[in-house]
């Protein structure tokens, strides 16, 4: 995804600079933005998921530490979790940024 949502900025960021954008491409681009927030909205859910999990295994190592393992598997899998998200995060505001750039060029 991350590699789409950069390619896609990328693509976007041209046609916009050049000028050349139409309504329809506008249109597409509100329906991608759509897309990628949907995914955004997802990736959040599994995140807060996995620090929900993270911080009950880490509760339950206090109590026994068999629990070790668990923790670390959570923490593990949380860290990237983060970064994704970061990443979705910043990619769906700049394209929204990039929309309302358009939008304005669109009605000149």
């Amino acid at each position: 995804m991350k590699n789409e949502l950069k390619a896609y900025i990328e693509k976007m960021s041209a046609l916009i600079e050049s000028g050349n954008i139409t309504k329809e491409q506008l249109n597409s681009m509100l329906v991608s933005i759509g897309f990628f927030q949907h995914e955004r909205l997802i990736h959040l859910l599994v995140t807060l998921a996995f620090a929900v999990m993270t911080i009950l295994s880490l509760l339950m190592t206090v109590q026994e530490f068999y629990f070790i393992p668990l923790f670390v598997l959570f923490l593990a899998l949380e860290v990237p979790y983060v970064f994704h998200y970061y990443r979705l995060e910043n990619g769906v505001q700049k394209l929204q940024r990039m929309y309302r750039e358009a939008e304005e060029k669109v009605k000149k």
